[in-house]
């Protein structure tokens, strides 16, 4: 058992720290906090604050191209999702459901493009996926 929570602690890192320095990131962040926060407004504030100070550094580190700092980065979180999982085996799923996000938030192929035609449009033009509200124009 602890070879598997290794494992998937080791694997968790890699994507956490991946999912930091890219853009997918923002849709990201809330199943990271959520993670760490462990249903508890105050560990979740605490998670949320020390996750945006690591993708800071995730971000410095990618942008000056510091392997051996993305590296100890990596190895923190290693231990401290590690943690985690030893003291939390629910958080297992959680992991699982981020890593699994981050999959599908990479893949070849999952960018959107829009095309508008068919004439002269004279108007605003919107794209969501929810909006909550009233909306008027003009």
């Amino acid at each position: 058992m602890e070879a598997e929570l290794t494992a998937l602690a080791m694997s968790g890192a890699t994507t956490l720290v991946q999912l930091m320095a890219g853009d997918a990131w923002a849709t990201a962040r809330s199943r990271a906090r959520a993670l760490f926060g462990r249903g508890r407004a105050d560990e979740a504030r605490a998670a949320d604050a020390e996750l945006e100070e690591a993708r800071a550094a995730v971000v410095a580190a990618a942008d000056s191209g510091d392997r051996a700092a993305l590296a100890e980065i990596e190895s923190r979180w290693q231990a401290r999702l590690l943690l985690l999982l030893r003291e939390d085996p629910a958080a297992q799923a959680g992991l699982r459901a981020l890593m699994a996000a981050a999959e599908h938030s990479t893949e070849p192929g999952t960018s959107v493009h829009n095309t508008i035609s068919g004439g002269d449009i004279r108007g605003p033009v919107i794209q969501t996926g929810t909006i909550e509200g009233d909306l008027h124009f003009g």
